[in-house]
């Protein structure tokens, strides 16, 4: 599986962006695709998971209601738009993937990575 995650800049506080991960390789039925990301002396957080059948859908509080994880079967790509942007959003956002199952909050659980692309939300 491989992954091309794109669409990070910089934008101010407020702004929307929308992030896209280009997923190829293999068909994706039965697969999770997450969205993470990092920050500088942080952790990689959990943000978002859709499975790619539609079944269902996981956001992390810290960006419910601001952030909508949707994908698209015929260019097998899954999207990230982000609203409301604030400062504490920035980071290098990850797109993920993996067999659907439990802990789909949990990084170390997905097992393709794309590259990365930075998110800067300036105040």
């Amino acid at each position: 599986v491989q992954l091309q995650a794109s669409g990070g800049g910089l934008v101010q506080a407020g702004d929307s962006l929308r992030l896209s991960c280009a997923a190829s390789g293999r068909t994706f039925s039965n697969y999770v695709m997450g969205w993470f990301r990092q920050s500088p002396g942080k952790e990689r957080e959990f943000v978002a998971a859709i499975v790619w059948s539609g079944a269902g859908i996981w956001y992390a509080d810290s960006v419910k209601g601001r952030f909508t994880i949707s994908r698209d079967n015929a260019k097998n790509t899954v999207y990230l738009q982000m609203n409301s942007l604030k400062p504490e959003d920035t980071a290098v956002y990850y797109c993920a993937a993996r067999l659907s199952g439990s802990h789909l909050g949990t990084s170390s659980t997905y097992d393709n990575w794309g590259q990365g692309t930075l998110v800067t939300v300036s105040s």
